[in-house]
């Protein structure tokens, strides 16, 4: 009997022990289960205030030199600070200056980024030696995935120190910020001379005092388009509005601090970079907000059918020179869009439409088409020698209301020589159709300061924002002769 007794005991303990182990990996495999806690950064507000903060080693990374920035007029001043002992001294370049024309850049993070959700603003101090206008100041672009830049164009400098705010449009959003300051100046406002600019105390705060917030998309207009099935829209023109204590600041904001919608997603969905995706026929409004304040601004499409092409070219392809057409084999070009920092505005390239392309520039002030890049050489195609072609042709269709005054300017140069040989011809409002296609042929005889084509390689079109919204098609040069 002992021995059996010891055996049941035996037998009820191995259980408890099974169950308590088989209890103990269920609970454990529930533990691991839980989610893990959102990683955290930083929360460091300073950016440079004697020395820079926390930033990478380049300290102040530049725009592109072959865009035009000026890359040997960035340091310090021990001599100059409005607290302390050091500020930034940026030597603002003229003109003329052949080492380029504007100085700017960012500056970044040295790690994975700031958690900025606490503040609602950056801040920071400026003066030059002379009243002069400050192009763009913002944060937000890292050079790598420029999730969220904002931006404040224009700020009026004087010989004095001043404090210049650039809101943030919805801190939420910025749990991981690597951008952390921007700046661009040029000599416009000086007449074409340089100065010598000072930056001291950067960095962001939670002022409390700003309110009153008032979003926008294009521009805050109420925007009537037709739409085409298969051609996408790009929302742009977005805006955010604060007032402060010396008035409304206005910033320029990503679409990604915007909550996009459309009222009839069966005829038009719209993603979180505000691109319109046309579904089918019928009419939809798209609307955004940032946190729960609705911007002004909407876009109305209305949908009646597909995409009415420009007519497509009969000149034997042996005559052609294509930069872009479906109806040729084009040659290698490095882009569509030049994204010349900071001073372009335009957005859009190569657009699908269905199973032929067109291009779509929106937001447009200037923009180049470039094919022969060869400060990057994974960019770098062989220019055009168009020497023995004798035009010009593309198609144009102007998605708005044309004014008398509008215009677009055409630029061919060749863009890598030192100094580039350019010139212009002007297309008047005159030649252009509205929301239909014009077909424009520019004799090459017309760009007269172009001395030599035998190495073009930069088609620039400028509209200087009298045209904002264009469609292009079948650009190319051709050889008119018998």
């Amino acid at each position: 009997m002992m021995h059996l007794m010891n055996n049941d005991k035996m037998r009820k303990v191995s259980r408890t022990l099974c169950i308590t182990s088989i209890a103990t990996l269920l609970f454990s495999c529930v533990r691991d289960e839980e989610p893990l806690p959102a990683a955290t950064f930083p929360t460091t507000a300073e950016v440079f205030t004697d020395v820079p903060v926390g930033l990478t080693d380049e300290f102040f990374i530049s725009f592109d030199p072959a865009g035009g920035a000026n890359t040997d007029g960035f340091g310090t001043d021990d001599s100059e600070a409005f607290e302390e002992t050091t500020s930034i001294r940026i030597e603002v370049p003229s003109a003329t200056n052949a080492d380029g024309s504007f100085i700017g850049g960012i500056f970044r993070d040295r790690g994975a980024g700031r958690n900025l959700t606490g503040y609602d603003a950056l801040t920071f101090w400026a003066k030059a030696s002379t009243t002069a206008t400050l192009g763009t100041v913002g944060f937000g672009t890292d050079f790598i995935e420029n999730k969220f830049p904002v931006s404040r164009s224009n700020l009026e400098l004087s010989t004095d120190w001043k404090q210049y705010i650039i809101p943030i449009p919805d801190a939420s959003k910025l749990t991981q910020e690597r951008g952390l300051f921007l700046f661009s100046a040029g000599s416009q406002s000086t007449g074409g001379n340089g100065y010598t600019l000072w930056l001291d105390e950067i960095k962001f705060e939670n002022l409390g005092t700003l309110a009153q917030d008032r979003p926008s998309i294009l521009g805050g207009q109420q925007v009537l388009q037709e739409g085409f099935l298969e051609v996408p829209v790009q929302i742009t023109n977005l805006t955010q509005t604060l007032n402060s204590a010396d008035g409304d600041i206005t910033v320029s904001a990503s679409p990604l601090y915007f909550d996009f919608t459309s009222s009839n997603e069966t005829v038009a969905v719209v993603d979180e970079m505000g691109l319109v995706q046309v579904r089918s026929i019928g009419e939809a409004t798209i609307t955004a907000k940032i946190g729960n304040t609705v911007a002004n601004g909407s876009l109305n499409l209305n949908v009646e059918g597909g995409f009415v092409f420009a007519q497509a070219p009969t000149l034997e392809a042996s005559k052609v020179v294509s930069l872009f057409s479906d109806a040729y084999n084009d040659i290698p070009v490095s882009r569509y869009n030049s994204f010349f920092e900071p001073f372009q505005t335009t957005l859009g390239g190569v657009l699908p439409v269905g199973s032929e392309s067109i291009i779509s520039y929106t937001n447009m002030n200037f923009v180049g088409i470039v094919f022969n890049d060869v400060t990057f050489p994974a960019e770098a195609v062989a220019p055009i020698d168009a020497t023995n072609l004798t035009h010009l042709h593309f198609d144009i269709n102007v998605q708005e209301e044309i004014q008398p005054g509008d215009f677009i300017e055409i630029e061919l140069s060749d863009y890598n020589s030192d100094p580039a040989l350019a010139a212009r011809v002007t297309i008047s409002a005159s030649q252009l159709l509205e929301r239909k296609w014009a077909s424009i042929d520019i004799p090459l005889s017309d760009f007269t300061a172009l001395t030599s084509r035998s190495r073009v390689g930069l088609l620039l079109f400028d509209s200087d924002k009298t045209i904002s919204d264009i469609y292009l098609d079948n650009i190319y040069f051709y050889d008119d002769t018998e």
